[in-house]
């Protein structure tokens, strides 16, 4: 996979990332079922602490350990029992993965928490984010490029005809740019974080994937996704949440566009809803698209349908169905791209 190119055909769809339960064996059936051109590899945050994004995450650091506290995760001084649950629970999954996806070829995403969500999720040992001390969150952001390294690795080495694409969960990097985010206290927010330090923290780790021949999607599930920020960063695809774009993305969604980045539009909602026939569900990307002036016949391979944020608020019976909706849907972008 070439440094700039996300290698896949027209009308694709994939998943966000978690699912409901807890059978990792059960969960990565459905995904690998589901989503032939595009599987991922789910997280089940139902299992409890340590199945979450940012417990499974903090389980890949290297020399930097975590535990948690009634607060959240705090970084401590060596692994202990929720650092090892964290990592049991990641190898059944990479197990389910290997006996269900071991034949694969092509792409295959995982993800994992970003270094600024990271930053602003985990706790020093004074209880306050990590986001608050700029020597930590440089730490955060190397111990993290350095576990992703390995994980990537050990990926591909139980599915080898996989070509890997690694997404960063960001939903908190809007907050940390706008010094947004609150203290511990809670009666004051930290300050912004430069932009030029954020962009260096994802490029060190789009090396990585880079190293690994991979491509780096980043998502967020928040209000105004920094699109022009995250393709400079060196991400190729952006994932995000499409009721809430506005227009005033237009034109940064635009110039990804037409730089070769892939939007991963979170269309169909997460949470147990009526679905609406396929083509509705891509109705609003066709609308942008006109509105960008840009060219139909892009649409279907510029875009890639997901739901809207993670899964793992739905019921099974629902997932499922969304997951299938996704797929129908791409194919609809594909076949009526006007």
């Amino acid at each position: 996979m070439s440094e700039n190119e996300l290698s896949w055909g027209p009308g694709v769809a994939t998943g966000v990332g978690s699912m409901p339960g807890t059978d990792a064996r059960e969960a990565v059936k459905t995904v690998v079922g589901s989503l032939e051109a595009l599987p991922y590899l789910p997280e089940l945050p139902g299992r409890g602490p340590g199945a979450d994004m940012t417990g499974r995450t903090a389980g890949l650091l290297v020399e930097v350990f975590a535990h948690l506290e009634p607060s959240g995760w705090r970084i401590s001084d060596r692994p202990g029992r929720d650092t090892r649950r964290a990592r049991s629970w990641l190898g059944e999954d990479l197990d389910a993965l290997e006996e269900f996806a071991r034949d694969h070829q092509g792409p295959l995403k995982v993800s994992a928490v970003g270094p600024w969500t990271l930053a602003a999720a985990l706790e020093l040992r004074g209880g306050e984010a990590a986001l608050s001390d700029p020597g930590a969150c440089r730490d955060l952001a190397g111990s993290l490029a350095e576990g992703l390294r390995g994980h990537l690795a050990e990926v591909r080495r139980r599915v080898p005809g996989a070509r890997l694409v690694l997404q960063l969960d960001e939903p908190s990097l809007p907050a940390v740019l706008d010094g947004r985010i609150r203290s511990a206290s809670g009666y004051r927010t930290h300050r912004a974080v430069d932009r030029g330090v954020v962009e260096g923290a994802l490029r060190e780790i789009g090396q990585v994937v880079q190293e690994a021949e991979g491509a780096l999607i980043v998502h967020s599930c928040a209000p105004r996704v920094p699109f022009g920020l995250l393709r400079r960063a060196g991400a190729q695809g952006i994932s995000f949440d499409f009721s809430l774009l506005t227009e005033r993305e237009d034109e940064a969604i635009g110039e990804a566009v037409e730089a070769g980045t892939r939007l991963f539009a979170g269309v169909v909602p997460g949470t147990d809803s009526r679905l609406s026939d396929p083509a509705g569900s891509v109705m609003g990307v066709r609308t942008l698209w006109r509105r960008l002036g840009l060219a139909p016949g892009i649409l279907a391979e510029s875009v890639v349908v997901t739901p809207s944020c993670g899964l793992a608020g739905a019921s099974p019976a629902y997932a499922r169905a969304a997951l299938a909706h996704c797929v129908r849907a791409a194919a609809s972008l594909a076949d009526n791209p006007e």
